[in-house]
Order: C-alpha cells, then sequence, then structure tokens
C-alpha cells in the first residue's frame, strides 16, 4: 500500500484493542503484526526520503559552506506532514488490508 495515499488520521486515535485483536484472538500477537507492518512502513519512508534528499545533496560538504537548501526543507517538511507509520499499519489492519500469518500455529494445525 502506498503510504502517500493513506486515509489514516494525522493524530493518535484511541482504538478498541478487543474489537481489533478479533482476527488474532490475542491483543498481544495483534500488537506485533501492527508493529512489524509499521516498521516496514518507516523502512520506506525513510529509504523514499534519502532518495528524494539525495538528488539535492551537494558533493562540497565543507563545514564553511552549509547553506540551507530550500527544496531539501520543502520536501521534509512533506513527509513531516505525513501519518506517522504506526497510525498507518493500525488503520491497514483496521481495514482489513493486512496480509499475516503465524507459522507457529500453522505448525500446531498440521500436528493435529
Amino acid at each position: 500500500m502506498d503510504y502517500k495515499k493513506s486515509n489514516a488520521p494525522l493524530n493518535t486515535v484511541t482504538r478498541d484493542m478487543i474489537e481489533l485483536s478479533q482476527d488474532t484472538g490475542n491483543v498481544y500477537e495483534t500488537v506485533c503484526i501492527i508493529a512489524k507492518r509499521a516498521n516496514q512502513i518507516a523502512g520506506e519512508m525513510k529509504y523514499d526520503l534519502e532518495k528524494k534528499l539525495q538528488e539535492f545533496a551537494s558533493l562540497n560538504d565543507n563545514l564553511e559552506e552549509i547553506s540551507e537548501n530550500r527544496e531539501q526543507i520543502e520536501i521534509s517538511r512533506y513527509y513531516e506532514k505525513l501519518p506517522k507509520p504506526t497510525l498507518i499499519a493500525a488503520q491497514e489492519y483496521a481495514d482489513h488490508k493486512l496480509f499475516f500469518r503465524n507459522p507457529a500455529k500453522e505448525r500446531v494445525n498440521f500436528a493435529e
């Protein structure tokens, strides 16, 4: 999912964890799923931001010649205004857009 087109809220939202954990039956497993997805989204965001900032990076990095680059500032502000990765991941989970599986549970099912 493209995090730039996410309909996740920009601010923290109180969620009913019992309702969210109905798919897994375990609140902690649900939190772990959301956390792993948030780490994936954060990695994607960091990679994209670094790639865009590299386009404007100067090759001469002298301490005396450091100047503000408007393009870099605008890109950084854009990324700061995006919803946080945890909010995007929680929204994806609530909208049933995440695929997850637990290999430990699958092994138990095969043994039966």
